[in-house]
C-alpha cells in the first residue's frame, strides 16, 4: 500500500506551480513512497539512551579571544597609497 497517492503528488507539483504528466506523477509517487519507507525505518532504531543534540560533533566557540589593540598609524596606511590628501587616501568618484 502507498503511503502517498498521486493525487497527493500533483497537489504538491501544483503548489510549486510544477507541471508534471501523468508518468511523472506516477514515478515521483513511487519514488517519494521509497523515500517515506526509508524514513520509516529510523522509527524501528533504539534511541533510549542518545542524548539530543543538534549537531553530531561536540562543537565549542572556535572563536579567538575579542581583544582590542592598536591599530596602523594613519600615515603609514597612506604612504602607499597611489593619491591622498590631508590624510585620506582619495579613490576615482563611482557616481556621477
Amino acid at each position: 500500500m502507498s503511503r502517498i497517492s498521486t493525487d497527493q503528488v500533483k497537489h504538491v507539483a501544483n503548489l510549486a506551480r510544477l507541471a508534471i504528466t501523468e508518468e511523472e506523477a506516477e514515478l515521483f509517487t513511487k519514488q517519494l513512497d521509497a523515500i517515506i519507507t526509508f524514513a520509516e525505518q529510523l522509527n524501528e532504531v533504539d534511541t533510549e539512551n542518545v542524548k539530543p543534540t543538534s549537531h553530531v560533533l561536540e562543537m565549542k566557540n572556535v572563536m579567538r579571544e575579542d581583544v582590542s589593540k592598536k591599530g596602523l598609524d594613519n600615515e603609514e596606511v597612506i604612504k602607499n597609497a597611489p593619491d591622498h590628501a590631508d590624510g585620506y587616501i582619495r579613490v576615482p568618484s563611482i557616481l556621477e
